[in-house]
């Protein structure tokens, strides 16, 4: 089955198809503020997407730029003694973007290109607009004339009569067309910026911000023609796949396709595929608003296992609720694969796995996961039920291991132990490269068998703490008994009291 997308530009589901090598481009992060969950559900995303693309046997030149020169940079300018320039305050953020996607165990990708790298390749695109007629300067401004773009709309489905103006107030007299938008902007940034910078009330002077020589004036670029300048520069004229949020489909990607086709003549990208809005406390979760939880805390909080399950939990193209329910499910889907394939390794690397041994339920269920799961990801990328094949496959792994510890545990006739119960090594094996390959590579899980050697070390050093504990219940001190679970607890250890003692497992 091949991978099938729901492509905007389409509005439907299509086959993808590529020659080659897969081009991917992704609308990045404008550098204005810590990275929060809403951005990093398309980060997430688009990784999977580079993954299973890589799985199925395609190579991806996958790129992400990164918006380092926006109103709303300047606007923090001065917030802190260190940023004194719009330069400095995208610097800082910039760094606290990569370290966010690190941390998210993303792929890296082909480059991260910045606009203030680029403005030499932007204003070369400006100028092939205004020669081929496409675009108009005035007072030292550039636009682009959305009537003179015949499919204009064709993204966003909208009629250009019925368009609201684009950018700012004080362009709209320079402008043919209230729907026109801005490719060079003449002098420093806007009065809408300055007065954002004014809101903030730390005292500094309004800043102009960065400026560069042109054709047309001294100033600065337009966002939109900023990605059209940085896809083309590394990925050609045409893209295979442009990903972003949904929020951008209009106006950002629809001026992104009129102003590439326009002046390349090329389609600007085969399939488009956007990811819905993360949502938290009922609204889209935004820096604006105040409703965001931060990817580090994120990561600190629940780990980035977590993190990345509860984004399995729902489909790109929809919307996604951030609430204590869907945290809880992803905590506990995440708990159910790491505690399958922790047993999993032990049976397999036990005395106990034999090469003779076979269990042709576990076998097929390792079959069926791998099915189902590659049919879920080629179905539009269906995380949701992706997750459940493995989900699948650690009922069948516990159940075989199960089988064997209680066949193990049980006595022959005689009351000698049975000794001729055994784990399947091949099957047992073939699962654990299951979880490892289709949780591991594809949905960017990172499983860590409790096998090693450090964390053999470091169990036996929580088992003495539980003798302790053990000692303290039987003196009767309680308080000291749950202050040492406790303590466990806060450095990532999970105790849970059964009948015949205490058991733990590492978070």
């Amino acid at each position: 089955m091949s991978l099938v997308v729901t492509d905007t530009l389409e509005d439907e589901r299509v086959e993808f198809t590529a020659d080659g090598d897969v081009t991917l481009y992704v609308c990045g992060l404008t550098v204005s503020d810590d990275p929060h969950l809403g951005h990093a559900r398309l980060w997430f995303h688009a990784d999977v997407l580079h993954r299973w693309l890589e799985h199925v046997g395609y190579d991806v030149r996958h790129v992400e730029n990164v918006t380092d020169v926006n109103e709303k940079i300047t606007a923090r300018v001065g917030e802190r003694d260190d940023w004194t320039a719009e330069r400095d305050v995208a610097e800082t953020f910039t760094a606290t973007t990569f370290d966010a996607m690190r941390g998210l165990n993303l792929l890296r990708a082909e480059v991260y290109p910045r606009v203030t790298e680029h403005v030499p390749e932007i204003i070369d695109l400006v100028e092939t607009l205004v020669e081929k007629g496409y675009a108009y300067e005035s007072n030292g401004s550039v636009y682009f004339d959305v009537t003179g773009f015949d499919e204009y709309g064709k993204l966003s489905n909208q009629e250009i009569e019925e368009l609201e103006a684009q950018g700012e107030p004080d362009e709209r007299s320079e402008k043919r067309n209230p729907a026109d938008f801005a490719l060079w902007k003449a002098d420093g940034v806007s009065e809408t910026a300055a007065r954002e910078h004014a809101k903030h009330d730390h005292g500094a002077e309004t800043p102009a911000g960065e400026t560069w020589e042109s054709p047309w004036s001294e100033g600065r670029p337009g966002w939109h023609v900023e990605c059209s300048a940085m896809s083309t520069t590394h990925l050609g004229d045409t893209l295979d796949i442009h990903m972003g949020g949904r929020d951008l489909v209009f106006p950002h990607h629809e001026n992104e396709i009129a102003q590439s086709e326009a002046a390349t003549g090329e389609t600007f990208a085969r399939h488009w595929l956007h990811v819905g809005l993360l949502a938290m406390d009922g609204e889209k979760m935004s820096s604006s608003i105040g409703n965001f939880w931060t990817v580090p805390d994120a990561l600190d909080e629940l780990g980035v296992n977590v993190v990345r399950t509860f984004y399995a939990g729902a489909a790109y193209r929809s919307e996604q609720a951030l609430t204590e329910e869907t945290i809880a499910e992803a905590e506990e889907r995440w708990e159910r694969l790491s505690r399958t394939y922790d047993r999993a390794v032990d049976a397999l690397d036990s005395v106990d796995a034999r090469a003779k041994a076979a269990d042709d339920t576990l076998r097929e269920a390792v079959d069926a996961a791998r099915d189902d799961f590659a049919a879920a990801m080629n179905d539009d990328l269906n995380l949701r039920e992706a997750t459940a094949a493995l989900l699948d496959l650690t009922d069948a792994v516990n159940r075989h291991v199960d089988g064997v510890n209680d066949a193990d545990g049980a006595d022959d006739a005689d009351g000698a132990a049975d000794a001729t119960a055994a784990y399947d090594y091949r099957g047992l094996r073939e699962a654990v490269e299951a979880f490892e390959a289709l949780g591991g590579d594809v949905l960017g899980l990172q499983f860590e068998s409790t096998t090693d050697g450090d964390v053999d070390l470091a169990g036996e050093l929580v088992e003495l703490v539980l003798d302790v504990r053990e000692a303290e219940r039987e003196a009767g001190n309680y308080e000291r008994a749950d202050e040492l679970r406790d303590a466990l607890q806060e450095v990532g250890v999970e105790i849970e009291d059964e009948p015949d003692g205490a058991s733990y497992r590492f978070e």
